[in-house]
């Protein structure tokens, strides 16, 4: 077997001792999953495979897990686990039919986990492999692994000037922002934009499929025009009416395209706190990964806004758009209100204002870096 990457996210060190013989992993495409599952074949006879090879598509998963079984393997890895037809089904069979092996499958589509859960909600550990914080990303980089985390809404003030004094943070920040979301960058940092694009291309166009029936090239080459949009716009959201005059669709398949690009984690929507319609665009939309405002030179406003709530929502906080932006931005754990912006953004009526470029805080200051080190 050829030599498999080592990652040292905090992530993967946690999940690789845990003893769950039952896991389905999930997270956007390229943050390490099948790093993740190479790595755990490596210590122990697990048999690794990806069911989107064209050798294996049209394979049975249940006999494949079983063969593996038969031959002395003690578990398997399954990669792109959505590719295999009826896949839940055949992961419960599995899981009933040999009680002392571990099944651990992997996929970047969480709408169709989402969808099948049911049959293994009762079996199966459900774990999500979030984007690369800072803090991580700085550990990748040859930083000390037991770097502390922050909260930057209650900091711990002796940590941050730990951090300060032992990390170029500033310089890490922009290299982050930059390059440093996914573990690609390992790869060459020359390379990272053209890569990440092609990420996104990718999951439009072998993840959305599995998510919205009756696509066209048309609704392919509009999904991709909204995320050069919203890197662009200083203004992150979306004209419905406009969009659908524009690319010969409906309002209810346009709605649809986009719920698919939330669920295929290529946009996040951010809605306000009462906004419950089933059809909604929510307050603001922001690109999933924030490194892909510099890979499209977006707009700088955009990136501070989008990388604010990557952070809360990767750190598994609530985030949710103002009822009233005369008074903040956004509002965290439904009570939090904070504003976002440059060195020089004003408080507003904010309890926060989280600044760029800014090392310290002060007063009811957070530099915006502070927010990369929550996970």
């Amino acid at each position: 077997m050829a030599q498999v990457p080592r990652l040292s996210r905090p992530f993967f060190e946690s999940l690789q001792s845990k003893p769950e013989r039952a896991v389905l992993l999930t997270g956007p495409r390229g943050v390490g999953k099948t790093t993740f599952l190479l790595q755990r074949a490596a210590r122990g006879k697990l048999l690794y495979f990806s069911v989107d090879n064209p050798l294996l598509v049209s394979l049975s998963l249940f006999e494949l897990g079983e063969a593996a079984f038969m031959a002395g393997y003690e578990g398997i890895l399954v990669d792109e686990v959505h590719y295999a037809r009826d896949w839940s089904q055949h992961l419960k069979a599995l899981y009933d039919s040999f009680p002392r092996h571990s099944i651990w499958a992997s996929d970047s589509s969480a709408i169709v986990l989402r969808k099948k859960m049911g049959d293994l909600s009762r079996r199966f550990v459900s774990a999500r492999l979030p984007l690369l914080s800072l803090r991580e990303f700085a550990i990748l980089a040859g930083a000390d692994p037991t770097l502390p985390t922050l909260d930057p809404l209650n900091l711990d003030h002796t940590k941050v000037n730990q951090l300060l004094s032992t990390l170029p943070i500033m310089k890490l920040n922009r290299e982050w922002l930059a390059h440093g979301f996914r573990p690609i960058f390992l790869e060459g940092v020359n390379s990272y934009n053209e890569k990440i694009l092609a990420t996104i291309e990718k999951s439009i166009a072998l993840d959305i499929p599995f998510l919205v029936p009756q696509l066209t090239e048309n609704h392919l080459r509009l999904m991709s025009a909204v995320i050069g949009y919203l890197a662009k716009s200083s203004i992150p959201t979306l004209a419905v009416n406009s969009l659908c005059n524009e690319w010969g669709i409906g309002k209810e398949k346009l709605y649809s395209l986009l719920n698919a690009m939330e669920e295929a984690q290529l946009i996040r929507v951010v809605r306000k706190k009462k906004d419950h319609k089933l059809h909604s665009i929510g307050a603001k939309i922001f690109l999933q990964d924030p490194s892909v405002y510099g890979a499209l030179q977006g707009d700088l406003g955009s990136v501070r806004e989008a990388l604010t709530v990557a952070c809360f929502q990767e750190a598994k906080r609530t985030i949710l758009a103002a009822d009233d932006e005369t008074i903040c931005d956004f509002t965290v754990d439904n009570k939090v209100r904070i504003e976002i912006g440059g060195p020089s953004k004003k408080l507003k009526k904010a309890d926060w204002v989280i600044r760029d470029n800014l090392d310290v805080a002060s007063g009811k200051t957070i530099p915006l870096w502070t927010l990369g080190f929550m996970y």
